[in-house]
């Protein structure tokens, strides 16, 4: 496996406009699977290598079924788009298991808990992932001209399957909001002094529009305290903060509001849907905030309400 093969492999991510989470795990799939059949190229295995390789994950390895999926699909990739030939019959390999789980959901009283103990610079990241039903990309990549004042909405970009949505601004964050965008304006001018200021932007709009790069309305509203610099283009920025950092901080956070769940920053979004649908808003408009495109993944959070087969009640009641 040659360094070349896998520049070529992460130029097609990218004239694909993949994100870079994603170019770095199908490249880690695409170099774990080389590595599997001995470094052989990969114009030399078949479809029946890649049944073994996908076997070997779930008989071996016993990954989840969602990373097995995306092993797939980042071979999928490689013969498509980068060898240029199909993939073939893979159907024959050994599924992982899908796992049927309920999400765990927060308590209102366990988020009271958990806003109080958390580390104040990452609190306001917190209420918004609860309060608008953010992932946690979403709530990091998030720009001062998403947060629209006038309307109370929070515009959600390139989200889960390259969808945007609107979701809902919470009034009581407003003014946390307001001064956070005022700190966000300090480290804007800055860097201007220091003659950087500009921001990484989203399908080359930083050559189409030079001078917007530099504006403030497309700086990172969670910009991180520190400039560095973008492993694509090599350029210095200031980037949003780091997603391990919050979420290392929520967790450190839970075990000390003494919360005994197994649960991460994306419990906040689960327990947002889950008190909505609590207090008696519809499902449709649940669904519409999250930016599900199934209503059967927003219906999941009926069972945690018992909403569904569990609240019938058993004729044994009545006797």
């Amino acid at each position: 496996m040659s360094i070349r093969f896998m520049e070529v492999v992460r130029n097609s991510l990218r004239v694909k406009r993949y994100s870079y989470c994603t170019e770095q795990a199908y490249c880690y799939w695409i170099k774990y699977y080389i590595r599997f059949h001995n470094l052989k190229h990969p114009r030399e295995l078949e479809a029946d290598h890649v049944v073994q390789f996908l076997t070997y994950l779930a008989v071996k390895r016993q990954v989840a079924s969602a990373t097995q999926n995306q092993a797939l699909n980042a071979l999928n990739f490689l013969y498509v788009h980068v060898l240029g030939k199909k993939l073939g019959d893979v159907s024959r390999f050994a599924r992982a298991k899908p796992s049927q789980k309920i999400p765990v959901v927060f308590e209102r009283d366990e988020i009271r808990k958990l806003l109080e103990v958390i580390t104040p610079a990452y609190r306001l990241p917190v209420q918004l992932m609860y309060g608008a039903g953010l992932r946690l990309m979403e709530c990091l990549r998030l720009r001062i001209k998403d947060i629209d004042f006038y309307r109370k909405a929070i515009i959600v970009r390139n989200g889960k399957g390259a969808k945007d949505r609107v979701t809902v601004l919470p009034e009581p964050l407003i003014p946390a909001i307001e001064l956070r965008i005022r700190e966000v304006r300090h480290y804007h001018c800055a860097d201007q002094e220091a003659g950087f200021g500009t921001v990484w932007m989203p399908d080359a709009l930083a050559r189409k529009y030079p001078e917007e790069a530099a504006s403030f309305h497309w700086q990172y509203f969670f910009c991180s305290c520190k400039r560095s610099v973008d492993p694509r283009s090599g350029r210095e920025h200031r980037h949003h903060l780091d997603d391990s950092t919050l979420q290392r901080a929520v967790k450190r956070a839970i075990k000390q509001a003494g919360i005994a769940k197994k649960a991460s920053c994306h419990t906040l979004r689960h327990s947002f849907a889950t008190h909505l649908l609590d207090d008696g808003y519809d499902i449709r408009t649940v669904q519409e905030l999250l930016g599900h495109k199934d209503l059967k993944t927003t219906q999941i959070y009926t069972h945690v309400l018992n909403r569904g087969g569990f609240a019938v009640k058993s004729p044994l009641d009545r006797i």
